[in-house]
């Protein structure tokens, strides 16, 4: 990897920090009843749709966080083995829960993805 896709990497990563950052503080200075992150993803999705941002600005810091994702994710389940008697004691329950909401996801995400999908095709047909 060159310095220089390093570089823009970092900096988009450090705008993706700031962001979060500012949506946190601007949920809790207004005491929203949603967690900052969602304010931030909100805030992305209108500066993207708006091209105030343009895609190619954080495309390389979203692709990086998103190879990276994992890394973000080992020390929670890591923490699931301290609860090891709410598992056995509620765990398929947990399963059941965790398996439907992400099926759920899916089709959701899925159906925005081919509507959108759909949108743009008749758009560019227009």
């Amino acid at each position: 990897m060159k310095a220089k896709t390093i570089f823009k990497t970092a900096l988009q990563v450090g705008f993706f920090i700031a962001l979060s950052r500012m949506s946190d503080l601007a949920a809790e200075a207004v005491r929203l009843p949603i967690p900052g992150s969602i304010l931030g993803l909100v805030a992305l999705f209108a500066l993207l749709e708006l091209k105030i941002v343009k895609l190619a600005w954080v495309e390389l810091g979203a692709e990086w966080l998103v190879a990276q994702m994992l890394l973000f994710f080992v020390p929670a389940t890591v923490g699931i083995v301290r609860y090891k008697p709410l598992i056995v004691h509620s765990g398929a329950a947990i399963l059941a829960t965790i398996l439907l909401s992400t099926a759920i996801v899916m089709a959701i995400a899925g159906f925005a993805g081919e509507r959108s999908a759909g949108a743009r095709r008749k758009e560019a047909a227009s």
